[in-house]
């Protein structure tokens, strides 16, 4: 029999470890009365947030989601130059949109992270998710073909998501 998380005496080991080192860091000091402190609150925090914790999906390829970081990291890179040589130039010239994207991808975590992605990436940022979760809007710096940039989203960074979180 699995305990649920919101029950058990440690719910979260390892973001109680790093709560008691960042005390310490921050404290800059091992005087007895900070370790109670700091071991205290690494132990209480995480017992009181724990019911408030919603299920998220699991990455289920990891090797994959490691492609998809480094592969936005490359992105986030071209595009800041993309982007750069656009303002330089005639700001007349750039045609600004918003851009509704279907959304074939469900949860919360893979969601925020698809808008995550587009936010980092310099020209585009995400506006809004619909009620239903099924539309993500974005406004893009400039685009001149809106179909072109959803399918580009879509391929490049949804398609990922979706195998990285099996949804």
């Amino acid at each position: 029999m699995t305990i649920p998380r919101s029950r058990r005496w440690l719910p979260m080991p390892a973001q109680s470890l790093i709560l008691f080192i960042v005390w310490l860091l921050l404290n800059n000091t091992l005087a007895p009365g900070h370790i109670v402190l700091g071991a205290f609150l690494a132990l209480a925090i995480p017992i009181l947030v724990a019911p408030m914790q919603m299920a998220q999906p699991r990455v289920r390829n990891h090797l994959l989601a490691l492609r998809y970081t480094l592969m936005v990291l490359y992105d986030i890179l071209v595009a800041n130059f993309e982007v750069a040589m656009r303002v330089i130039g005639p700001t007349r010239k750039l045609k600004p949109a918003f851009v509704p994207i279907p959304l074939d991808i469900e949860g919360a975590l893979p969601i925020t992270i698809l808008a995550s992605t587009i936010s980092l990436t310099p020209g585009t940022v995400s506006a809004e998710v619909s009620e239903d979760k099924k539309w993500l809007y974005i406004h893009a710096l400039h685009t001149t073909d809106e179909a072109a940039l959803v399918a580009q989203i879509k391929a490049r960074y949804e398609a990922p998501l979706k195998e990285i979180f099996g949804c």
